[in-house]
């Protein structure tokens, strides 16, 4: 995935890593959800569909032990119910279409948005917790004590 330079401009998505003090919330959220290594950008956050790499291939940063869990799902389900539901009524309002013509549109629609934007939303769910120090990904000596 190339990262156009309106990408760069809206999330600012230069390369660029951050010390141990530094990590840009916004930043860090865009670039994960444009699937990259929230720490430096570069690096490819997912080895397959859904599932993460353990570290980056650039900076090194581990991802393994982030938490997306169940956030994901549920903003893409809200997303694309939101949506569609709306289109949906829309379409409703200006014709009369037949319920052989609504599946035929919105379950493909369904189908498309929601596998187009979950992969995002994990991206986005990574890049929070990693932003916020969250489930491991805070420093060294924060995990001494356990």
């Amino acid at each position: 995935m190339t990262r156009s330079k309106a990408d760069v401009a809206t999330f600012g998505l230069e390369a660029e890593t951050f010390d141990a003090g530094e990590r840009p919330l916004w930043r860090s959220i865009g670039r994960g959800f444009l699937c990259r290594c929230p720490n430096c950008g570069e690096g490819k956050l997912f080895a397959g569909y859904l599932r993460s790499v353990d570290r980056c291939e650039v900076c090194n940063e581990e991802i393994l032990h982030h938490r997306a869990d169940d956030l994901p799902p549920y903003l893409t389900t809200f997303v694309v119910g939101h949506v569609v539901v709306a289109l949906f009524m829309a379409a409703e309002q200006i014709g009369d279409l037949s319920l052989v013509a609504h599946l035929g549109i919105w379950i493909p629609v369904t189908l498309v948005m929601t596998l187009g934007l979950l992969r995002p939303f994990k991206g986005a769910t990574i890049g929070l917790q990693w932003a916020k120090r969250m489930h491991g990904f805070g420093d060294a000596l924060e995990g001494a004590d356990h």
